[in-house]
């Protein structure tokens, strides 16, 4: 840092954050700008913030961005910060600015749709949970996209690209219920930050310095092996709004792929209010995160109608952080277990607060056309760090959600024993884990059979689902396992189901 009168190089970008701290908004602005700049570009921060001296540098450091100087002139203060490191200077280039607000466009390339009827599920149906391991060329376009060095239009005829191949390896696997992999989302709940009104992705990075203790919160992130330069959280900047579809267009291009049944999954409106609510970056747009949640139930619930109106046969809500809940316990500060950033109190209060938004989302909704997935954390395949429990402190919580189907994990030891599950709703599908995506070799055929067999056991083949643990690739930068691993499990379930129909 220096104290000279001007900087030693001169900004591309520069903007002026006020009084602003690094809670209050501060990096929201900064990420706003340094987005779309390129690597090696410099930006400038004017600021009159005392706190900004200490945490703007931390912050640097955090994110690996070269802090290049430091001028101060009474109480305003300006900072020049490259994106990354300068020796990149020169090296690439790319339009400077500030993205701005995404159009309405026509995401993909189908044709205009006609009404068909739905396609039902079959006894014994074989589906992936959802995320499919992306190509790294799909990945890069990702942040590229995120980062405003790729328009929407571009974005998703490359994702059109990958999900042809998600669709080629599961016709190849046999399955019966078609899923998009997720290609196009960054991970399985925080890209609706890009879909809905008033929300930003911003790096996980970027919100170190907003928790009471930077380092142990950092310290956890790697126990947990989480790539926090790679995660995105999605950031409340106003009230939320849906003025666009979240996943409807993912729907509309499978369906030119496919004539079989097509899952679509979508992130629980528990999930997104444990994930979405931060009081530091929520607080100026809700007063509580009972006011935010009625906001996202209003979106999903839209979602939902526009989903089964369009001729999706099931529409899978995914609530992993319930399970977070009975087996973590009331936090008092943010954590990341099951991708939920934030605080929770006691299980019992959590898990009626769940019970309710999953229920005001269906209420009125073809229950036949609704599931709920549950698991155990699967943001890598070391199962030493994941959760582990029984469903039975979830059951009196699940069998009060008036879903029609429910997807859980069960093939791993950790998710206990499968006779539990027959205290559900007996008019309800059974979806059961018989392969775990977090072993990289496919289970054997002897073996996954078995299972399969204990399943039809218990709840009869007509109610069964039969699917892996949880997804390939729930975060696009970690996937579980590799594209043929993922081919060769579904490929596994559905030789057993063959062999038992």
């Amino acid at each position: 840092m220096t104290d000279a009168a001007q900087h030693p190089l001169p900004p591309d970008v520069s903007f002026d954050g006020g009084d602003l701290d690094c809670g209050n908004g501060l990096l929201l602005l900064i990420r706003k700008h340094i987005d779309p700049m390129a690597r090696g570009q410099l930006l400038e921060i004017r600021s009159t913030e005392i706190s900004v001296d200490e945490d703007l540098p931390a912050w640097c450091r955090m994110t690996s961005n070269d802090l290049v100087s430091f001028i101060k002139l009474g109480n305003q203060r300006s900072f020049l910060i490259c994106k990354g490191k300068i020796e990149e200077r020169g090296r690439t280039e790319a339009p400077v600015g500030v993205r701005p607000a995404p159009k309405a466009v026509a995401v993909s390339s189908a044709p205009p749709l006609t009404p068909r009827p739905v396609p039902v599920l079959p006894p014994l149906a074989v589906t992936g949970i959802g995320s499919w391991p992306r190509p790294r060329w799909m990945v890069e376009a990702m942040h590229a996209h995120v980062e405003g060095r790729l328009d929407e239009a571009a974005f998703h005829e490359t994702a059109n690209d990958a999900v042809r191949l998600v669709a080629a390896a599961q016709d190849r696997a046999r399955v019966d219920v078609m899923t998009d992999g997720e290609q196009r989302r960054d991970s399985y709940a925080s890209f609706v930050a890009q879909r809905l009104d008033n929300c930003q992705l911003i790096p996980l990075t970027d919100l170190l310095p907003l928790v009471d203790d930077p380092e142990e919160f950092e310290r956890e992130l790697r126990a947990l092996d989480i790539p926090a330069a790679d995660v995105r959280h999605p950031a409340v900047l106003g009230r939320i709004g849906r003025s666009r579809p979240l996943v409807g267009h993912e729907f509309d291009f499978l369906r030119t792929l496919t004539a079989k049944p097509i899952k679509v999954a979508l992130p629980g409106p528990y999930l997104l209010t444990r994930t979405m609510w931060m009081e530091c970056l929520s607080e100026r747009a809700y007063d509580t995160r009972e006011q935010l949640a009625e906001d996202i139930v209003t979106a999903l619930r839209a979602e939902l109608a526009s989903l089964i109106e369009a001729g999706v046969t099931l529409v899978q809500f995914d609530e992993p952080v319930l399970s977070e809940v009975v087996f973590s316990g009331p936090k008092s500060r943010p954590s990341f277990m099951c991708g939920a950033l934030s605080e929770s109190r006691e299980p019992a209060h959590e898990l009626g607060f769940a019970r309710d938004l999953v229920n005001a989302v269906v209420d009125g909704m073809p229950r036949e056309r609704t599931a709920l997935h549950v698991c155990r954390g699967n943001w890598t395949p070391d199962e030493s760090v994941a959760l582990t429990g029984s469903y039975e402190p979830l059951l009196a919580t699940l069998q009060a959600m008036k879903v029609g189907a429910y997807l859980l994990e069960m093939c791993t030891p950790r998710a206990g024993e499968m006779e539990i599950l027959r205290a559900l709703p007996d008019d309800a599908r059974i979806g059961i884990g018989v392969v775990n995506q977090k072993h990289a070799a496919a289970e054997g055929l002897e073996e996954v059979t078995g299972k399969i067999r204990r399943a039809i056991d218990l709840f009869g083949s007509q109610r069964l689902l039969l699917h892996p643990d949880c997804g390939f690739a729930t975060f696009a930068d970690n996937p579980i396992c590799g594209a043929s691993s993922a081919e060769a499990k579904l490929a596994v379930i559905a030789q057993a189901v063959e062999r038992l129909r």
